[in-house]
């Protein structure tokens, strides 16, 4: 039987895609796509619930799509520096400001994040996890006293894109402010207040704030009734520079001008050298890093350097993606100001 011209010819089916077994399965995309393409970041249980979903849908893979798919592991390693830190555990909210803007860069880009992976503390550990396709490629979060081996990460063809200390010169992608010009604008507060006995409270092996000294004592070298004296830590954690600002009162004296080198760190000196009755601004002027949000609310009010994270995390995902398409980023260094306030 012939059908008549104007007899409306009866609707194809359309080809069921990604978003339908998501919806089936109640996942997101990115975990279908993840399934279809054997990833490990996956629960057996998910896998089961999305290819039930696919075959129930009657979805077929596209193999030339994912063969381009899985050129790569849609996946970027995101390390801390655990190592800086007493017993390994973080509490610098600053920290996390950073890790929250990279997770959300990320996600819109509907990349992964796979978060400090064990066997990080070694070019081999970068090494072999970037080869085995864990991870396409590394955000590094604060150099700590691994600069030699971040070096040899990047030297090793491994895609890392590093935040902290920016230089003009590296093997590495760098994405920070300018630590040195910190360092100089702490130290034009402290000579603006006629402060003479200066206090950097931070360890200089760590390269970001190896540079924020420098800057603080190229002011200090400015005026020659200035002494600049440093309190090293061996833990970047609160109770680590509380502890060693209650020794350094001992065995020192009282500083009218303290530099810190986070405002974690402004705010137990705050609680150390009150103890003893020295009271900022009163008795001391007081300088923080990062201007974290509890800064402006502490008691007194952090005067700090700025560092903008929410910036920072996206300029640190871009770099890293032209990283991976095979272009050579330039390193950046972002605005850098004192925000002043009652210390």
């Amino acid at each position: 039987m012939t059908r008549r011209a104007d007899t409306p010819s009866p609707k194809r089916r359309a080809r069921p895609t990604m978003e339908d077994v998501a919806r089936a399965a109640n996942v997101s995309k990115p975990t279908v796509s993840r399934v279809l393409s054997n990833s490990p970041l996956v629960t057996a249980e998910t896998r089961e619930r999305v290819l039930s979903a696919a075959r129930a849908q009657g979805y077929a893979v596209n193999r030339n799509a994912q063969k381009l798919r899985q050129e790569r592991a849609n996946t970027i390693a995101v390390v801390l520096d655990f190592g800086s830190h007493r017993h390994g555990a973080i509490g610098d909210p600053f920290i996390f400001e950073l890790l929250a803007g990279v997770s959300e860069a990320l996600s819109v880009r509907e990349i992964d994040l796979l978060l400090s992976p064990a066997g990080l503390d070694s070019v081999e550990g970068f090494v072999e996890l970037h080869r085995a396709r864990g991870a396409d490629g590394f955000i590094v979060l604060g150099q700590g006293t691994r600069e030699t081996m971040l070096i040899n990460v990047a030297r090793a063809g491994v895609p890392i894109v590093v935040w902290g200390a920016v230089h003009a010169v590296s093997d590495y992608c760098g994405v920070g402010t300018d630590n040195f010009l910190g360092g100089q604008l702490a130290g034009e507060r402290f000579l603006a207040h006629c402060r003479t006995r200066w206090l950097f409270v931070g360890d200089i092996a760590h390269e970001e704030l190896r540079l924020r000294h420098q800057g603080l004592a190229a002011m200090a070298a400015s005026n020659s009734a200035v002494q600049l004296d440093q309190l090293p830590i061996e833990s970047l954690a609160f109770t680590s520079v509380q502890a060693a600002a209650e020794r350094y009162v001992e065995t020192s004296g009282l500083p009218d001008a303290v530099f810190a080198f986070s405002d974690t760190a402004a705010m137990a000196v705050i609680g150390a050298f009150a103890r003893c009755g020295h009271q900022t601004p009163r008795d001391y002027s007081l300088v923080g890093y990062n201007d974290i949000p509890p800064a402006a609310h502490f008691t007194p009010a952090l005067t700090t350097i700025e560092q903008p994270t929410g910036v920072a995390g996206a300029m640190m995902v871009e770099k890293l993606i032209q990283l991976l398409d095979g272009r050579r980023p330039k390193s950046v260094m972002l605005p850098t100001r004192l925000v002043e306030r009652t210390t």
